[in-house]
């Protein structure tokens, strides 16, 4: 038997390899696909935050050039200011009241829904609606005639309108924050949801009942999206002000017990036009917001719990 050779001109030429294009033209690509979000960053973000840096160095009134004054905002706004301290006390309180009201309602309307077999979706799209709503002018002012004098509150109760009375004027305000639980408890639901089902029958064979499978399987396996709500509504609260100047009428009453620090910080900066002064209350809030943002993070290795890491 005899095999005949194939002569070189005859094979068929091997495929041609992928040609890959240079590293710099394929950063440039990129680029040029991340130029808007990296002016938009510069021009909306960047820019007006270095301008605000500057102004809050010096005595600007919105209509003559910006006068350098060095740290006397900052040294006015810490001694010599009370109505500064007064809001930022008020905000504190609200904070703490709004804060855990509003996750603890979350929490608890999430584990409702997550036992319901019909009509899940109907009442989660309820439940969310007030999240939706509840920033805009227009509800806060209905909040406010519900909570005032002659109101539904006031003809219920008989407590009186609480958008009058000091001691009780922020409680409304905060009410209607921790009314607005939809976007938390959508969260929590979805957390919820990617728990094992072998965890609660293994805690059912050994014996635990519905709290001590809530305390002992739901909270630490819920606890980093308990975090991640914890810290969002955190910043939120801190910077709260459609709330408090509907309720208010714009004027932080009754005995500035509605006097948050944003509506403060609008009061300096709008209609007394130190607009030198705001600026420096603003990167007062960036700061302490950054701080109480940090010491969550730092806290939270003592009681979150990531299954991925197994016992902490």
């Amino acid at each position: 038997m005899t095999t005949t050779a194939i002569p070189p001109a005859a094979r068929p030429a091997p495929a041609a390899a992928p040609t890959r294009r240079p590293r710099r033209e394929r950063e440039g690509a990129a680029w040029v696909f991340l130029s808007p979000w990296v002016l938009g960053a510069i021009v909306l973000t960047l820019l007006p935050m270095a301008v605000s840096l500057y102004l809050s160095f010096t005595d600007y009134n919105l209509f003559d050039p910006p006068q350098w004054v060095g740290l006397r905002n900052y040294t006015q706004m810490f001694t010599e200011d009370p109505r500064y301290w007064r809001s930022v006390v008020t905000t504190l309180t609200y904070v703490v009241i709004a804060v855990p009201l509003q996750l603890a309602l979350a929490l608890a309307v999430a584990l409702a829904l997550k036992g319901m077999k019909r009509g899940k979706g109907f009442y989660r799209s309820a439940f969310y609606a007030p999240s939706l709503l509840g920033a805009s002018m227009s509800v806060a002012l209905v909040w406010r005639a519900v909570f005032n004098d002659g109101g539904p509150v006031d003809n219920l109760l008989g407590t009186g309108g609480w958008v009058n009375k000091p001691g009780w004027a922020l409680s409304a305000v905060a009410l209607l924050t921790v009314w607005q639980f939809g976007a938390p408890m959508v969260i929590f639901l979805a957390g919820l949801q990617q728990i094992p089902a072998e965890l609660y029958e293994a805690a059912a064979v050994d014996g635990a009942g519905k709290r001590r499978q809530f305390l002992s399987v739901t909270l630490p396996m819920l606890s980093p999206v308990l975090f991640f709500n914890l810290v969002l509504q955190t910043i939120q609260a801190f910077q709260v002000f459609t709330p408090a100047f509907a309720v208010s009428a714009g004027k932080g009453g009754p005995a500035d017990s509605t006097l948050v620090y944003t509506m403060y910080l609008y009061d300096r900066g709008f209609v007394a036009s130190h607009m030198g002064y705001a600026s420096a209350m603003a990167w007062v809030l960036l700061l302490v917001i950054g701080i109480v943002t940090a010491v969550l993070f730092r806290t939270s290795r003592s009681w979150v719990f990531y299954a991925s890491e197994g016992e902490r």
